[in-house]
């Protein structure tokens, strides 16, 4: 996952918080229509982004078996690289993932 699409979905948690705060007089109904119609579907973007680190991790580890068997094509700071690549998009997706899990547990607190 790069930085920009790591920012892009933290842009749209921010936007959505922010719009329920604002629509807190309409029903769930109305939000997720109005959330359609602007063309902002989280969960399609969040499937999207963990299939970005999943692409960014097989290419790590095909790069390191590449380097493994000797292949001329790859050279270690071309593994390096791939795999620092990989572990800082999982480590970005496992802090979305956090932030995700404690915005739920503030809302399933919510008083009704």
């Amino acid at each position: 996952m790069s930085e920009m699409q790591i920012q892009s979905v933290l842009q749209q948690m921010r936007a959505l918080s922010q719009s329920g705060r604002i629509e807190g007089s309409a029903s769930a109904g109305e939000v997720k229509e109005a959330r359609q119609a602007d063309g902002v579907d989280f969960a399609s973007n969040l499937q999207e982004a963990i299939r970005g680190v999943n692409e960014v991790q097989q290419e790590s580890s095909v790069m390191q078996t590449q380097f493994e068997l000797g292949e001329e094509n790859v050279s270690l700071p071309q593994v390096m690289i791939a795999m620092n690549k990989a572990s800082i998009a999982f480590e970005a997706t496992n802090q979305v993932r956090n932030r995700l899990l404690s915005a739920y547990q503030e809302v399933m607190s919510m008083q009704v």
